[in-house]
């Protein structure tokens, strides 16, 4: 019979708080700072609203649909909706399902909210929740339940995914690429960055909140979570020194935002191997980021054209791309790993397989998606063109604005000079 551990639970409480502070406010505040100054709120409003959708639509169906065995091996029942039969003695592993249902909640929320950095500053605000909601259903909940539910697709093949790989950054990488390429590039298609320190606080805070993320997938308190933590800071620190290097190399200066940017690219590469591999793996893991996730992000963007505006596809597409296809390397007794079930070439196949099967999908499940949006938005995802170029969509779409002035101020919140008499 199944009992509830209460270090377990503990942890498990403590993941899930800090998961959900990734989002809010990490990874707003994170992605806030990028824009310019009259679309910060915007992005901020995106965050928070798709929180708040993410949760009901997580609590009605999207539980049930990824984690219930009344379905398939691709999508689960609906005998778990709006969390039906979840009682205080209802237990998952060493915790109360409530919790692993809260927990799993929180991957629910910020897996869309990545996507929105890649259509920031020209999306309508009820366009992005339209094509989040729908591409959970398409998406999200399919790939949750093939990778972690119970008989799930892609568990039964061998795939191995310790805390999103596939499930968060594969799907969303491809979602928010899709999504740039269908938008478009803005009109103004240059980075000109609002608030760096408000990027560097959310950087800091999304690198806290990943010891919840992958430390806490190992669903218990021991030494699993305590290497899923030290990959996670080493990974993490490898790729934004790296990426630092090559922009030392290039400019002659080290970036600030560069380096943050490493340092994401580091945290979801590491994310699928986390409880896998060692702390040797986990460097090589981040030097990999810190190359490869760079060098989609400025060259093969630029190259071919799309504004993926705030990396989401370089950083968190191929970082997870990355980290799931090197699992089977990585994650070899060789390198310090734990897999000891498969040799390195066996596993190389099949995340590999995965990987690229995952991101087909995805690619064609979103197209799909940004389709159905469009028509229900009125046959445009976009913001007008005034209103891009001009007053910014914090006042188009939300009649707020993060910067105001009062009367009688001037830039800097100084008082208007009086002249002289």
């Amino acid at each position: 019979v199944a009992t509830i551990n209460q270090a377990d639970t503990a942890w498990i409480l403590i993941s899930t708080a800090l998961v959900l502070f990734m989002t809010i406010p990490g990874l707003s505040a994170f992605y806030a700072g990028i824009v310019k100054r009259k679309n910060m709120l915007s992005v901020l409003m995106q965050c928070f609203s798709l929180t708040c959708l993410m949760t009901i639509l997580w609590y009605t169906v999207g539980y049930s649909l990824s984690f219930s065995d009344a379905g398939n091996s691709i999508i689960g029942g609906l005998d778990k909706a709006f969390m039906a039969g979840i009682t205080k003695a209802s237990v998952w592993e060493t915790i109360p399902e409530a919790l692993w249902a809260l927990y799993q909640m929180t991957f629910a929320i910020i897996t869309p909210a990545l996507m929105v950095g890649s259509f920031v500053e020209r999306m309508k605000f009820n366009s992005v929740m339209w094509y989040c909601g729908l591409w959970m259903f398409a998406v999200y909940f399919p790939a949750c339940h093939m990778v972690w539910g119970p008989d799930g697709f892609m568990a039964a093949k061998g795939v191995m995914d310790f805390a999103g790989g596939i499930v968060v950054h594969i799907t969303a990488g491809i979602g928010a690429l899709v999504g740039a390429t269908v938008l478009g590039p803005r009109k103004e298609n240059k980075m000109i960055a609002g608030n760096l320190v408000l990027t560097v606080l959310g950087t800091g805070m999304l690198w806290v909140g990943w010891y919840g993320f992958n430390g806490g997938s190992a669903l218990a308190a021991g030494a699993d979570a305590a290497f899923a933590c030290v990959a996670t800071q080493i990974a993490a620190a490898a790729a934004a020194s790296v990426w630092a290097i090559q922009d030392i190399k290039e400019t002659g200066k080290a970036s600030m935002l560069g380096i943050a940017t490493g340092s994401i690219a580091g945290l979801a590469t590491v994310t699928p191997c986390a409880g896998f591999v060692g702390p040797l793996g986990a460097l090589i893991l981040g030097v990999a980021a810190g190359v490869v996730c760079r060098f989609f992000s400025l060259v093969v963007k630029e190259k071919y054209g799309y504004d993926d505006s705030l990396d989401v596809f370089g950083v968190h597409g191929v970082g997870g791309f990355l980290g799931t296809c090197m699992l089977g390397i990585v994650a070899s007794p060789m390198f310090g790993g734990f897999n000891t079930d498969t040799t390195m070439m066996t596993q190389t196949i099949i995340q590999c397989t995965a990987a690229f099967a995952t991101a087909a999908y995805s690619a064609v499940a979103s197209y799909i998606c940004l389709m159905i949006a469009k028509a229900i938005t009125g046959g445009s995802l976009r913001v007008p063109e005034g209103a891009e170029q001009g007053e910014g969509l914090d006042m188009w779409c939300h009649g707020e604005a993060c910067y105001s002035l009062s009367e009688g101020e001037i830039g800097g919140g100084q008082p208007v000079p009086t002249q002289g008499v």
